[in-house]
């Protein structure tokens, strides 16, 4: 079988690892480079990286919408079309290349989440369980015919560690699914769009939360966007950035220290164990570290 693969992030490279160990891969589509970090170094996509280490043409079409992408695509005559996370909707002409279709795997149970970042709204909204579908894609976003999906439980996973789960489990199973298909030993069935919800991207303000709210909701807050754009809370008109946080059943009053070993901030139902930080300015510390530097003592407020 020859297959195109479309995809960008570290999660997609890791599944075309594991495609290009069972099937022909005869070309990789992927995002343009990016600027990236304080100095903004044009930056190639992981996908990138790892198909011209293993030899394969990498295209980087700005869109679709002129048919140059199409058309190179049709050159190729690949049996399938392989989506991981590509980052773009693909048109009908690009759909209908491919006689075996244009598989998607996305990152969750279907038709639960559909969007763009399904596996970080997955976590702030506290799910205890998400997954991994492969759909036959249609020209909507996410809501093509469900070929097969996995469980994955979430347990207490940050973004970066469900992404790596993903990514271990996405290839062997996309690797099935593709096997099923040549073999034509796979159903479809269409979503229920009544069960639809939504994965918008996520915006840099939603990052910011105060301790007003459930302490569950900041904590799977800042699981959810430890990759970016990192919750923080503000103190003294300064960002402070919490990477990582978990549950104490300590109480208090919202924004109160309630210990300092670790740093334990009380929130409404409970209180937040506040790990590492990145004050504005400064470098990644512990809380503790940045309680001790503030000279707080247990009783102070951080936010009132």
């Amino acid at each position: 079988m020859r297959v195109v693969f479309m995809g960008t992030p570290q999660l997609a490279a890791d599944v075309l690892a594991s495609l290009c160990r069972e099937y022909e891969v005869c070309a990789a589509f992927c995002q343009p480079d990016r600027p990236v970090g304080r100095k903004q170094i044009l930056t190639p996509p992981p996908v990138k990286i790892l198909a011209e280490e293993m030899g394969i043409p990498v295209f980087q079409p700005k869109g679709f919408k002129n048919g140059k992408a199409a058309g190179t695509i049709r050159e190729l005559k690949p049996d399938a079309i392989a989506v991981v996370a590509y980052g773009k909707i693909l048109p009908q002409e690009v759909l209908d290349i491919p006689r075996m279709g244009c598989i998607n795997l996305h990152g969750s149970l279907l038709p639960r989440y559909r969007g763009a970042a399904p596996i970080q709204r997955a976590i702030i909204a506290g799910e205890e369980v998400t997954g991994l579908t492969a759909m036959m894609m249609d020209a909507g976003m996410d809501t093509g015919d469900i070929i097969d999906s996995i469980e994955i439980p979430v347990g207490d996973m940050d973004a970066e560690a469900l992404f790596n789960r993903m990514g271990e489990e996405g290839g062997p199973f996309l690797c099935r699914v593709l096997k099923d298909i040549e073999n034509g030993n796979f159903a479809r069935t269409p979503q229920n769009d009544s069960d639809a919800t939504l994965a918008p991207p996520v915006e840099k303000s939603e990052g910011e939360f105060d301790f007003g709210r459930k302490a569950s909701d900041i904590v799977n807050l800042v699981r959810g966007l430890s990759m970016w754009p990192v919750a923080s809370f503000s103190y003294e008109d300064k960002r402070i950035k919490v990477c990582t946080a978990s549950l104490s059943d300590l109480e208090g009053q919202p924004g109160e220290i309630v210990s300092l070993s670790p740093l334990t901030v009380a929130a409404l139902e409970g209180s937040v164990i506040v790990g590492d930080v990145i004050p504005q300015g400064s470098r990644r510390m512990t809380g503790t570290e940045w309680a001790r530097g503030r000279r707080f003592n247990v009783g102070n407020m951080i936010q009132n």
